[in-house]
């Protein structure tokens, strides 16, 4: 916890500075995305259906990248705001970083997808079907693309900015990672009970390793993999990329709950591992 807590702790903290940079966060996000929308709707080239196309996973390439934009610019935005309220710059909320363990985090969360996956084929395999479109190579570039930018953009406000926040506030690392976890999984709540659930412990357990490893390179590599696997590669019927020309569809609505079951169990047992990794591996990490 001490390296994570001493980025945390650079900047200027009080508490109402969170409650200002989340709001000048907010009004940043609407302005710069007028200053995108209004010149495109001057000229005429603003889509009469972009409220469609933003919900449509079949069109992977708008889809993906207008999220992408969208995501870009909420990162931009906190970025701005956290630089002007708590003097804090963009690397003390990213914390250390290294990208062997921005792959370790993906390699290791896509080997436990894969075995998920495997159980479910046992138990179902009728649920299973290949599905893959002369759309799929566009969807891997595109998700590719604007996953990168989503995922990287919450884990830098929820297991970063907010973690590091409430880390500070509390001084303990379970009550920190237990309520940014909670509010991780409240902004899933549009995607269903389970899907909700799961990612309020997916965020408790990214926030725990985030704090135990110091920083968001882990935590960004599992959750890019975790997307584009679901994106790309076993694309649920009951999830928010369905629709989306993957590799594989799965339609196993009696399996939601056991799936999200067995997701919570692999969380667990990866948490388990990283906060029992030795301190010696801490001081190496930091070297790299």
């Amino acid at each position: 916890m001490t390296r994570y807590l001493d980025y945390a702790g650079r900047g200027a903290n009080a508490w109402w500075r969170y409650l200002a940079a989340i709001g000048l966060a907010l009004v940043l996000v609407i302005v710069l995305t007028a200053a995108i929308v209004i010149p495109l709707q001057l000229a005429g080239l603003w889509p009469s259906d972009f409220a469609q196309r933003l919900q449509d996973m079949s069109r992977p390439l708008s889809f993906y990248l207008v999220n992408g934009v969208i995501f870009l610019l909420v990162v931009v935005a906190f970025a701005l705001a956290i630089r002007i309220v708590h003097r804090k710059r963009f690397a003390d909320i990213i914390g250390a970083w290294s990208w062997r363990t921005f792959g370790a985090g993906a390699a290791i969360w896509t080997g436990a997808l894969i075995v998920t996956v495997a159980v479910d084929v046992v138990a179902a395999p009728s649920g299973f079907r290949y599905s893959a479109t002369s759309q799929t190579p566009l969807l891997v570039v595109a998700a590719l693309a604007g996953l990168a930018i989503q995922t990287f953009a919450e884990e830098f406000v929820f297991r970063g900015y907010l973690t590091q926040g409430l880390l500070l506030a509390t001084r303990r690392p379970f009550p920190a990672a237990i309520i940014s976890g909670l509010l991780f999984g409240a902004l899933h709540i549009p995607n269903g009970a389970p899907q909700a659930a799961n990612a309020a412990l997916f965020g408790v357990v990214l926030a725990l390793i985030a704090i135990r490893l110091g920083g968001l390179a882990f935590t960004f590599g599992l959750h890019l993999a975790n997307n584009l696997f679901g994106a790309v590669v076993v694309v649920s019927s009951g999830d928010a990329f369905r629709g989306s020309p993957g590799l594989f569809t799965q339609t196993t609505p009696h399996l939601m709950w056991w799936d999200a079951a067995t997701g919570s169990l692999a969380l667990v047992a990866l948490a388990v591992v990283v906060l029992r990794r030795p301190a010696q591996a801490d001081a190496l990490s930091a070297l790299e």
